[in-house]
């Protein structure tokens, strides 16, 4: 089996091609896997660490309004459709799979062209302007929430597999994660995360909250990023962290993170959600203002109707906000239960496996 795997720009559209790519070696050691991202992307970083090759192509993002951005853009792409159409010629793939990001753009159109069996991944509730453009090109839609169904226009070309997620996730007890990290008490756990690298609004609030409230029935694992770790800590001293709560820069071991808390804070990113819910845990989401198209509001909605997270906009957020949310949570039981179960329902476990039977069925049709 040859297969070519593209999309990048952030971990969102990087790490399930990655999950994608280990799911087919572990059916097809033999595999051939090849990569195509840019050279400014985090996949060109990423995705070698992983184990894999990677080609790179011309691209550019579009802004939403005319611009001449968006000139120097169009003449990029059509560099770019070039460069991949050498590519795919040369590695001669069975199938390509697109997981996002305008780097996946010319490489699933240009194999389309060819003939060449093709797939998406939206990670997204609201899909990303590249995918609702491949929408009529591809095969094979794959999506990571049902809501996202009604963005695209080729319905018959839809299959909902979930987010793609490290094996850890599952594998992890709450009594080792506890274990791990050393949490005797019986105080709920609240894990505060703002994504990879943290964010600003998020640490500020609880800080914020740490100041004002001082709270002593449960505990915070506030994780900063490691670019805010200095700014956050200078704004807070020993009598805040009464307690025993936490200022980290970094968690390396999410799974054992996750498994360990009560309620989790983050913001609304597809595979941040997905790791929540493969868990069942609780969350208040706290989508990120300025993602692309809003799409972080899309995804902390759907979790919200479903009974399964609390929704925070960025502009409502404060310390007594999140203090007393928190509390509404944690206090009562039902409502903590309710909320885990609603969470555990919408988790997919086997989202790796459901998107190989896609390609594995598209691959055996004739």
């Amino acid at each position: 089996m040859r297969v070519i795997l593209s999309g990048g720009g952030t971990g969102g559209h990087i790490y399930p091609a990655i999950s994608i790519a280990n799911k087919i070696k572990e059916k097809h050691p033999n595999a051939e896997i090849l990569f195509i991202g840019t050279e400014k992307g985090m996949e060109s970083d990423i995705v070698p660490k992983a184990g894999y090759s990677i080609k790179f192509v011309t691209v550019s993002y579009l802004k939403r309004k005319i611009s001449l951005h968006n000139i120097k853009s169009a003449g990029m792409l059509f560099k770019g459709i070039l460069e991949a159409r050498k590519i795919i010629k040369d590695f001669r793939p069975d199938i390509v799979i697109g997981t996002g990001g305008f780097v996946c753009g010319p490489v699933v159109y240009m194999a389309s062209k060819l003939g060449i069996k093709t797939i998406i991944h939206e990670q997204n509730v609201f899909p990303g302007l590249t995918n609702r453009i491949l929408d009529k090109y591809v095969d094979k839609i794959a999506l990571s929430f049902k809501e996202a169904e009604k963005y695209f226009k080729s319905k018959n070309k839809l299959v909902v597999t979930g987010n793609p997620i490290r094996g850890e996730f599952f594998n992890v007890t709450e009594e080792e994660a506890k274990e791990k990290y050393g949490i005797k008490s019986n105080l709920p756990i609240v894990l505060v995360v703002g994504g990879s690298g943290g964010a600003l609004k998020i640490n500020n609030t609880v800080v914020e909250m740490l100041k004002l409230y001082k709270p002593k029935n449960f505990k915070i694992i506030l994780v900063t990023g490691k670019r805010l770790y200095k700014n956050t800590t200078e704004n807070i001293n020993k009598e805040d962290l009464a307690n025993n709560h936490e200022i980290l820069p970094y968690i390396n071991d999410m799974p054992y993170a996750l498994k360990a808390c009560d309620l989790i804070v983050c913001s609304a990113g597809a595979i941040t959600i997905a790791e929540v819910t493969a868990v069942g845990k609780s969350a208040i989401l706290i989508p990120k203002a300025h993602t692309a198209e809003n799409h972080q509001e899309y995804n902390a909605n759907a979790m919200g109707s479903k009974g399964a997270a609390v929704v925070i906009r960025e502009d409502e957020l404060n310390g007594e906000v999140l203090n007393r949310q928190i509390g509404k949570i944690l206090n009562n039981k039902d409502t903590l239960k309710s909320m885990e179960a609603a969470s555990r329902k919408e988790g997919i476990t086997d989202a790796a496996d459901r998107i190989y039977k896609e390609i594995e069925s598209l691959l055996n049709k004739h």
